[in-house]
């Protein structure tokens, strides 16, 4: 069952995202996830909007894509803003 946050996410967006550190294409996954297969990094997607910073991905790299929160946590603090 979709929900706002998987129908706001576009998955016909994937064709025009890539991961910021490999730059390899990514994969949706589990509605609330996109996933980079090259290095395993794993962006979770808050209110329709990917969370592609590499602290992000890599904080949820070595976490397999089963264990993979759905939906992820709340994205807590602005990472942007901790930048």
């Amino acid at each position: 069952m979709a929900d706002a946050v998987t129908k706001s996410f576009n998955p016909e967006s994937l064709t025009l995202l890539r991961c910021p550190v490999s730059h390899a294409e990514l994969t949706f996954v589990r509605d609330y996830w996109l996933v980079c297969e090259t290095n395993g990094y794993k962006y979770p997607i808050y209110d329709g909007i990917p969370m592609m910073l590499v602290n992000v991905g890599e904080q949820w790299k070595d976490t397999p894509v089963d264990d993979l929160p759905v939906p992820p946590p709340p994205a807590g603090p602005n990472p942007v803003e901790q930048i």
